[in-house]
Order: structure tokens, then C-alpha cells, then sequence
């Protein structure tokens, strides 16, 4: 029986159900937070808010969430595992980090050739994180986040993405991805992960939702890729109206097999706070989909057998990875 890994343990992959692929619980900055705490941060009330709100996505039919909520985003697997101890939602978890440009001093000085030279430290918490566990918690990650934004693929982040390269060699995890569609950042992804061995299918490039260069989204998708039409409610970046023309219009082009929805959102981020997405962006919440998204693309024309391949059984395969 393949399995994947969640935040209560192993299940059966045919037990995940309908799947949001790219979200977030709580984006926090601890050692920020620290000595500056949020103003809108509220521990007890946050946690309660988030299993209400997952709790609401499970009567709405969703069976799994993927939280890509990595070191650099303020990962807390504890503060995760409250949440998932009252909610039959599937929280599934990731390794990896999260940086535009470099990594924290830890890095500069521990690793191949370094100060302090020893093995390099990303990739031994990559596979611990994926086949050991986070922490001492036993939650094991299912999934590799990396992230390339408008600043390319600068020394540090060459660093995380081999790193994440040799994490899937060893494990078979998906790698998942954040990119700045405006730099056309997925195609240097590519390109960087396959000469490192790394098969296309096995590489999700995220964020791709905020594109409508039709050429560049094929592309991806041709070369082998599965794309992340991950940000819908993120209407400050781009109208839902034209994410979902998008999605109609690959659907209609026979690419349903190489995508997945979400939104990226979240119940509480010290980045953009909620206050500020309740006035910017206030469709940005994990119920958006649900609720918005594929109504509107049943209107379209999308038959329910397409939307099953989208959200249940590509989720199912990007879960799994290499690993079936």
C-alpha cells in the first residue's frame, strides 16, 4: 500500500482526498517576534481559528492540505500538531527553505570548505526532516520547498536547491516551488534541477497562476513539470477572473493532468498580517476554491472529471513522488 505522510502519521493515498497543494498555517518570524511581537498575533486564538477554519474546508469537501510552511517562514511542527489533533483535515508538511537570496549565518559558516568544515548541514536536514522526522515531533515532511524569486538562482540559493536535488535522489519527496512568473523563474529551475538529475515530473513549479504568458506555461508543462496555479485570492498580484480564464483555457488545451490548485493563504502571516488581507486581498483564504473557483469553472465548462484529475488524483501523484 503507497502511503504519505501527514501530521498524524502515514495514510493510504487514496485517503487524501481532494487536495489544496500550496498553503500555509501561520508565516511567523521568531526571532523577530521575540522582542517585537505582532500585535495581531494571538497564540490561543489563532490555533482556534485555524482549526475552525480547517474544520469548515472539511465540510466543504476537502480532504488534505499541504502546509509549505518551511525554515525561513517560521516552521513550528508542535503549534501544527495542535491544530491537526482537532480537525479530520490531512495536514501534510514540508522540508526545505525558504530565501530569495541568501541563508542565515549558520550557513555562511557550517558546511563543504567553510570554517567550520563538515557535510553539508541543508541536505542532512532535508532527509532527516523526510525520512526521520522534524525535530523530535516524528512528523515527517512529504514534500521539498525551495523559492527563486526576481534575484535568480544566487550562491545561497544554488546551495538550498543542490541540496533539495539531493534530498529527492535519496528520498524520492517532490520538489515544490516558489517563483516570480514576471522572470520566467520556473524555466531556470528547469533547467537547474535537470542537470542535476532530477526528473521534470517530479518538480512542481509554483505560483505559475500569476502568469498569462500561455508560451511559458506550456512550456513547463510540455518539458514535463507540473504547474502550482497556487495563488487564486491573490488578487493584488492578479483578478481571479483572469487565474481562472487560465485554468479554463490549459484545461481546454488537454494540460488537466499537469495541474494543481490553491491559494498560498494563510490564518495568520507577520508578512502580510491579516488586518491588511482582510482590506487588500480578501478573497485570499483556503475556502476561496471552494467557495469561487470551481463554481466558476463548472460554469465554464470543466466537467466534474477534470476537476477529480486536478484536485485528487494530480495531488495524489505529486504526494507520492518517486516513491510508489
Amino acid at each position: 500500500m503507497t502511503t504519505v505522510e501527514t501530521v498524524r502519521g502515514p495514510i493510504a493515498v487514496e485517503d487524501l482526498g481532494t487536495t489544496l497543494t500550496h498553503e500555509h498555517l501561520f508565516t511567523k518570524n521568531p526571532e523577530l517576534e521575540q522582542d517585537y511581537p505582532h500585535p495581531e498575533w494571538d497564540e490561543e486564538r489563532l490555533i482556534r481559528t485555524a482549526i475552525d477554519g480547517l474544520n469548515a474546508l472539511s465540510a466543504k469537501g476537502i480532504g488534505t492540505v499541504v502546509d509549505l510552511t518551511v525554515p525561513g517562514l517560521g516552521r513550528y511542527i508542535p503549534r501544527i500538531q495542535q491544530v491537526a489533533a482537532e480537525t479530520e483535515i490531512n495536514i501534510v508538511v514540508a522540508t526545505g527553505f525558504y530565501s530569495f537570496k541568501d541563508l542565515p549565518m549558520f550557513y555562511k559558516i557550517n558546511g563543504p570548505g567553510l570554517m567550520v568544515d563538515r557535510s553539508e548541514p541543508l541536505e542532512e536536514f532535508f532527509i532527516k526532516d523526510l525520512t526521520t522526522g522534524i525535530a523530535d515531533t516524528g512528523v515527517k515532511a512529504a514534500m521539498i520547498k525551495i523559492a527563486t524569486d526576481e534575484y535568480g538562482i544566487t550562491p545561497d540559493v544554488d546551495r538550498i536547491m543542490r541540496a533539495a536535488a539531493v534530498a529527492h535522489q535519496e528520498t524520492g519527496a517532490t520538489i515544490t516551488t516558489h517563483t516570480h512568473a514576471e522572470d520566467f523563474t520556473g524555466r531556470d529551475q528547469q533547467k537547474f534541477f535537470e542537470s542535476l538529475g532530477v526528473p521534470m515530473e517530479h518538480l512542481v513549479i509554483g505560483h505559475c497562476g500569476d502568469s498569462t504568458d500561455l508560451s511559458y506555461l506550456r512550456e513547463l508543462m510540455d518539458n514535463g513539470s507540473t504547474l502550482g496555479l497556487d495563488r487564486f485570492g491573490m488578487e493584488q498580484v492578479l483578478p481571479d477572473e483572469q487565474r481562472i480564464d487560465m485554468l479554463v483555457k490549459l484545461c481546454e488545451m488537454g494540460y488537466a493532468d499537469r495541474l494543481t490548485l490553491s491559494h498560498d493563504a494563510g490564518f495568520f502571516s507577520i508578512n502580510t498580517p491579516p488586518s491588511w488581507r482582510a482590506k487588500n486581498a480578501p478573497n485570499w483564504h483556503h475556502a476561496n476554491i471552494s467557495d469561487r473557483i470551481l463554481p466558476a469553472i463548472r460554469e465554464k465548462g470543466v466537467s466534474e472529471e477534470t476537476i477529480q484529475q486536478i484536485m485528487v488524483t494530480n495531488a495524489a501523484r505529486i504526494m507520492v513522488g518517486r516513491r510508489a
